[in-house]
Parts: structure tokens; sequence; C-alpha cells
């Protein structure tokens, strides 16, 4: 992924109004980013818990959305998987986040949820630059640039649905 400034992340945003997008809060650390290794911007509202936020290259052009998740967390016992990167985690590790639709379908409360890793860093799980807990990903035999390509392909599926 290339690397993002303040003002393309803020114009990305397809399922919220202008005034929500130049109102939420980004993230601080964009210049530490290490850009090679994302699939997608992610990262939490830590004034608002329930609240994540994606911004991606989708068929050539940037696009953002909003999510929201349930502040409810699972037992420790309990693992999920997520949709995106196969990464499973145990507890809260992934949580169900749905996002708004775009356009009438969403102002009229329409969304659309997936399954995500909660610190949504799936492009760092896939690459192995971060473990999640034991057992968290499960040994393949595609190669990882494979493993990415799915995991861009099922991200790219959850957006093009908010716009269906």
């Amino acid at each position: 992924m290339r690397a993002l400034s303040e003002q393309d992340i803020r114009a990305s945003f397809i399922n919220c109004s202008k005034g929500e997008a130049k109102r939420l809060p980004l993230p601080r650390d964009l210049d530490e980013r290490r850009w090679d290794d994302l699939d997608f911007l992610g990262w939490r509202d830590l004034s608002a818990p329930d609240r994540s936020y994606i911004v991606t290259e989708l068929h050539g052009e940037l696009t953002g959305v909003t999510l929201r998740f349930p502040s409810q967390q699972r037992g420790l016992l309990h693992r999920s998987m997520c949709s995106v990167c196969l990464t499973t985690h145990p507890g809260s590790g992934v949580s169900l986040m749905t996002a708004r639709k775009r356009g009438q379908a969403g102002r009229d409360g329409n969304s659309v949820g997936i399954y995500l890793c909660t610190d949504l860093d799936c492009s760092l799980y896939v690459r192995g630059r971060k473990k999640p807990g034991p057992g968290g990903r499960f040994e393949e035999s595609l190669t990882v640039e494979q493993q990415i390509e799915r995991t861009r392909g099922k991200l790219a599926a959850f957006l093009d649905r908010l716009s269906a």
C-alpha cells in the first residue's frame, strides 16, 4: 500500500458524510507506518471503543469505511477466525464489525458485517510480522504472496457489498 496523507484518508470515506470524515480521529503514527507491509490502513477510535476505520485501494481508488462492533467481549475460552486473513484469536481478538451501506441504503439503516481481527492487523499476521496467540495461524500450502492476494480479495468482496 502507498503512504497516505490525512487529506487522502479523509476524502476516501464512502459510508459517512464529509463532515463525519472531517471529524473522525486519525492514527497519530502515519509517518511511522511500514506501508509496504499493509494491504489496508486500519485503526480503532480510542475515544469511541466501538468504532474502527479501514482505508484501502479498491478498483484503483482509495476507499475508506467506518465500522462498528459490539463493546461486549466474548469469554477467553472462545476462539474465532478472521474472515479476511484467516487468523484465529481467543476471546475478543476477532469481532463482528458492521459497516453502513453506501448511499440511500445506508441512510435507511442497512449494513454489512464481517468478522475481522479486532486490532485490524490482518496484513501483519499474513506476513508473519505479528504473531497471534497460540494456534493463531494454520500452516498453509499457499505462499505468503497467495495469502496476501486472498486477504485483499476477501476485503475487496466485503467492500463491494457496501455498494450493492
